[in-house]
């Protein structure tokens, strides 16, 4: 999957072509990163939201497959614990519908009243599908409990198993899908919904597990794994949460305020990176520096360092949207 979608976000002016790209394979071997660009009039959020909208909408079918399949086992075999997992599948699916609708608010142009646009939509997605997670959790730790007290008899364990299996590998396609797709254009909720369906996966794996435990005769076996699928899915949780709450905070990933003071560094004329800001707004990187100069420069000539100075910064952060370059004399 990784190599289905290559690096859209990139771009570059064609003056500087040459330079650009010497220096993304150079920087690429220093710091294990790609920088790529595009020749062109490319709007690189819209070319992202479209990425995302793309995925969501595959995830949905390969959910939604997933779901069905299972559904035709759990008539056959009338197994409970395949019937909780298959409504987690469900639930997994219809995560799908924020996101969707917030991709699709991402890419209505600013207004007088969102000056910004409404790229924040997409953290109170993000914040939505947290919250499945977490009612997920809440479910299989619920049914795990339950079956410690009422023990449940599993029957046509084969199709139970196989169901199981069925529900991991879409959950799992799903997941790494989602995960990477979200991770190369920069948004937080596709990745947190990435993980939410890996914890679907997990739950699959369980019904599996159970099942086998069943077979060997240890009917508790599925109950255990299923408090310790739970454990698992409250991790994912807070992981993912985690992401979430940082982007909405303006909080920037370790590295990407190092990644601007360097790329200024490349710019003649820079003497020095005086103080420098970033936030997200959805999946567009937004930055805020101040550098320092020769005082004696002409305003020529400081607003050709300042033009250099973004071309530089967009092909050291491809998901950049925006740079305001502000002068601060001598550092």
């Amino acid at each position: 999957m990784r190599n289905v979608i290559r690096d859209w976000l990139g771009w570059g002016r064609a003056g500087h072509g040459h330079h650009r790209e010497g220096h993304a394979h150079a920087h690429e071997a220093q710091h294990g990163q790609r920088h790529g660009h595009l020749h062109g009039m490319v709007d690189p959020t819209l070319a992202s939201t479209a990425q995302g909208i793309w995925a969501i909408q595959w995830s949905f079918v390969i959910l939604a497959v997933t779901a069905a399949l299972q559904i035709v086992i759990v008539l056959l075999s009338g197994s409970v614990a395949l019937l909780a997992d298959t409504i987690h599948n469900l639930g997994d699916a219809t995560t799908a519908l924020p996101l969707w609708v917030a991709f699709s608010l991402a890419r209505r142009k600013p207004t007088e009243t969102f000056t910004y646009g409404l790229g924040r939509v997409e953290d109170l997605a993000g914040g939505a599908v947290v919250l499945t997670i977490l009612l997920s959790a809440g479910v299989a730790g619920y049914e795990a409990m339950d079956r410690l007290v009422h023990p449940q008899t599993i029957t046509h364990l084969g199709w139970v198993a196989a169901a199981g299996l069925v529900g991991f590998l879409g959950n799992e396609a799903v997941a790494v899908f989602r995960i990477r797709v979200g991770r190369r254009i920069h948004s937080a909720a596709l990745v947190a919904d990435g993980f939410h369906a890996r914890t679907d996966g997990l739950t699959s794996l369980a019904v599996v597990a159970g099942a086998a435990g069943v077979w060997l005769g240890f009917p508790l076996a599925d109950p255990l794994i299923g408090l310790l699928i739970t454990l698992t899915i409250l991790g994912i949780v807070w992981q993912s949460a985690w992401a979430v709450v940082t982007r909405m905070l303006d909080g920037v990933e370790p590295g990407t305020v190092e990644e601007i003071r360097h790329a200024a560094g490349h710019v003649p004329g820079v003497d020095g990176v005086v103080e420098v800001k970033a936030r997200w707004i959805g999946h567009a990187l937004h930055a805020d520096l101040t550098i320092a100069v020769d005082a004696s420069l002409t305003v020529a000539a400081a607003a050709a360092i300042a033009a250099a100075l973004q071309a530089e910064l967009r092909a050291h952060l491809p998901a950049l949207a925006a740079a305001q370059v502000r002068f601060g004399g001598r550092a």
